[in-house]
């Protein structure tokens, strides 16, 4: 058996990156792993009914799905239909199988291995003192983890966890149930990925979402794509970037690596896509530095203003500056007196001929979009950067009109739904008043812990319960050898989830697994189908429906998992009907529309084809900020500087991969074939360095506490990566992030401005 941070150095092979995506392979590959998974008509089922008006929402990302009449039959990306083959497997986990391997084994198995299982098809229990988990009953098991629940000395001694698999029912039910027993310790996934845009926008908006829609990205004249890699993570952005090509639109590329979908993009289900070359997407690549952007945005803006200089009145939006915003002088002084070309040039790795050929493109753009994702949320200067770029918008008045706007990509499918259900430490109060006078009870005010602060708390024995609800909790947070202490210093951990993954084998003292329904399976509930509901990155409010029988008879919806939950801690509370909301979701549909803004009339406007849209301010320029004006911020110029002999690491994902899940252990864009655990690094770098391509090395990452940690065993890999940088796999390299290195204001793990320096293993001769 192979421990799962063994390396894996044997397999491995190298090829050219590819300068396209998709096309006929990527269809071959879906089907080639779907079928692995399960059979030709279960496969059948699951793509024609994925992202359908009638069908479920695939939870592979949360890309919006075209106007109902506008999809096609098949409206799923390659990813999306091998993770939604991965949820509609054939392979089961069951209570033999937990007997055949103990904890400390499956602990040692890879990622891939453990997802590889299975479904899980029945509740488990990891005893106090036990080497394996054992079945135990629904009614057991739910006895148990209430017991715990108030046996704790504080509500806040409690964790309740959410990933963005979580539908919006579910997801309101969990923070309804967290608020009654009396705490906000509500982390969840955003805060490891996107909290430093919500951050960002409440700041300078007030409203943490995205602006546009997708006719938006289809009319704008300038998109740019910033930190992303629409390719592997959402590809579905890429049919939306090839329309705005087709309608004129241009796209400027800004990111660290060459990723093959915004070079070019084959539509598999159009001719050109197929047999023809396909489409051109960005008409600019900037290959940035990690962590440049910032610098970038604040060269854009000083050249804005200096057009305008020269020709006053007609580069900048005078009217909506002095109308809709307010720190404009403060902004503008700042900038001027701070921005040297010099810097931006070495903290960008651009030359000052590439900046101003995108200032260029600006001035020829009636409207601009910047989409963004980790690449910029992820530094420790992650807030100030999209302010920076909330600033480039605002000074041509690119915000709140059509073709224009902010666009942070959401990674997950309901990541933003859950927020919007009050899944989030912090919500403000005017929703806890909502929620005291629907349901009669006091919500507690004092903030909750995020996913950075739970594991503190965890190992500081401040909190003793953790629930998860969907989602790995210990491969996705950062610091893993700090994350599993953390968790194994619990009385009691407990997962909600369909399939198995390493945070099952990092254990409390006692461990619950609880398996349930995935999103395409049928839910029933008093003998009546259920429905779901999801948000995507668009605010575009849709109905879910499963449509595969579900796994195992054993399973339980999340619904239902928590009203029952609910009930045993609680009891019957005033105004809180847990019984009505597990028999019809319509019940918890009527509540939500009474507490959450834009979810009046919920249940009638969700069944309309295609659902609704919420409301966005923003786009009537009405700003919910404290002087109700959006705000331009003054943003410090920061620059990622590594030491002599050192390398600024940014982790992301591979191609066959679902957040912290690989389905195989290749990278087909990137060449990579057969490993994981392998190192991108320039070849001058390797030269300077005195490192041979192929060499087997540690990645050790140094902190500014003197504080060192180790990921062995990397091959690494010669690789067009900006000078001075590197790229490597998560969560294979979470290890290197230290627990208290996290972006400023959001608490986000740093996960893209890791300092490295890489040691030849001792196996090797020098």
């Amino acid at each position: 058996m192979r421990d799962f941070d063994e390396p894996v150095e044997d397999e491995l092979s190298v090829s050219a990156p590819k300068t396209w995506a998709t096309g006929a392979p990527a269809v071959v590959h879906a089907l080639k792993y779907a079928l692995g998974q399960t059979s030709p008509k279960r496969t059948a089922l699951t793509l024609l009914n994925i992202n359908q008006t009638k069908g479920f929402d695939c939870p592979g990302c949360a890309w919006p799905e075209p106007a109902p009449g506008q999809r096609h039959r098949n409206e799923y990306c390659e990813n999306g239909a091998k993770h939604i083959a991965d949820e509609a497997t054939s392979r089961r986990v069951t209570a033999d199988f937990f007997a055949r391997h103990s904890v400390d084994e499956l602990s040692r198995r890879s990622d891939h291995w453990l997802n590889q299982q299975g479904r899980l098809t029945e509740p488990m229990v990891l005893r106090e003192g036990a080497t394996h988990y054992e079945p135990i009953g629904w009614d057991e098991a739910l006895d148990l983890l209430a017991g715990e629940l108030r046996a704790l000395d504080h509500p806040d001694e409690a964790l309740f966890y959410t990933s963005g698999r979580l539908a919006n029912e579910p997801a309101f039910l969990l923070q309804l149930f967290a608020r009654a027993f009396g705490t906000n310790n509500l982390p969840d996934c955003s805060n490891m990925c996107h909290e430093s845009s919500g951050s960002a926008l409440n700041e300078t908006l007030g409203i943490g979402k995205g602006s546009v829609g997708l006719d938006d990205l289809y009319d704008a004249d300038l998109v740019f794509v910033v930190g992303q890699n629409p390719g592997t993570n959402h590809p579905r952005m890429l049919s939306a970037l090839e329309e705005t090509k087709r309608r004129g639109g241009q796209v400027v590329a800004v990111n660290p690596l060459p990723e093959a979908g915004l070079l070019r993009f084959k539509h598999p289900q159009k001719a050109r896509g197929v047999i023809g070359r396909g489409t051109d997407i960005a008409d600019q690549f900037l290959q940035i530095r990690p962590g440049g952007d910032l610098a970038l945005f604040q060269a854009l803006n000083l050249l804005l203003l200096e057009a305008e200089e020269k020709e006053p009145g007609t580069v900048l939006d005078r009217e909506f500056i002095e109308a809709h915003t307010t720190g404009y002088d403060a902004f503008v002084e700042h900038l001027r007196a701070t921005t040297s070309w010099d810097a931006v040039l070495e903290a960008t790795g651009l030359t000052r001929d590439e900046i101003e050929r995108v200032h260029e493109r600006v001035l020829g753009s009636r409207s601009v979009i910047v989409c963004w994702a980790m690449g910029l949320t992820q530094h420790k200067h992650g807030v100030p950067t999209i302010r920076e770029v909330v600033n480039f918008l605002l000074l041509r008045g690119n915000i709140g009109r059509p073709g224009a706007g902010v666009c942070p990509v959401r990674g997950h499918s309901n990541v933003q739904g859950d927020r919007t259900m009050g899944i989030w430490e912090r919500m403000p109060q005017a929703f806890l008043d909502r929620l005291a006078a629907e349901f009669h009870f006091t919500p507690p005010t004092r903030h909750g812990l995020d996913s950075v602060d739970s594991i503190r708390a965890m190992r500081d024995g401040r909190a003793k319960l953790f629930i998860g609800v969907a989602g790995n909790f210990v491969r996705a947070a950062p610091d893993s050898d700090a994350t599993e202490r953390a968790l194994r210093n619990c009385r009691l951990t407990a997962h909600i989830s369909t399939k198995l993954n390493r945070s099952h084998a990092v254990c409390g003292r006692t461990a619950l697994i609880l398996p349930t329904l995935g999103r395409s399976d049928r839910d029933v509930q008093a003998g009546a189908e259920q429905f779901m509901t999801v948000e995507d990155s668009m605010s575009e409010v849709h109905a879910t429906r499963g449509r595969l029988a579900p796994a195992s008879p054993h399973l339980l919806s999340e619904v239902s998992i928590i009203t029952r939950l609910a009930r045993r801690v609680l009891g019957r509370e005033p105004g809180i009907p847990w019984e009505d909301f597990e028999a019809d979701y319509d019940t918890i549909r009527d509540r939500i529309a009474h507490v959450v803004d834009g979810f009046e009339d919920f249940n009638e406007r969700v069944r309309r084809p295609g659902g609704f849209r919420l409301p966005n301010p923003v786009n009537e320029r009405v700003f919910r900020t404290p002087t109700g004006k959006a705000v331009f911020s003054v943003n410090d110029f920061t620059m990622l500087r590594a030491p002599e002999g050192h390398l600024v690491l940014q982790t992301l994902r591979s191609h066959d991969q679902w957040n912290t899940i690989p389905y195989a252990l290749d990278d087909r864009y990137r060449g990579i074939k057969g490993g994981r655990r392998v190192v991108l690094v320039n070849p001058s770098d390797l030269t300077a360095l005195g490192l041979p391509d192929g060499s087997l090395v540690d990645l050790v990452s140094i902190w500014s506490d003197g504080s060192e940690r180790r990921a062995a065993g990397f091959r690494v890999v010669g690789y067009s990566t900006p000078p001075g940088s590197a790229a490597a796999y998560y969560p294979e390299t979470n290890v290197l992030v230290p627990l208290d290195s996290v972006a400023d204001i959001s608490n986000t793990p740093t996960s893209k401005s890791v300092i490295v320096r890489l040691e030849r293993r001792p196996t090797e001769n020098p």
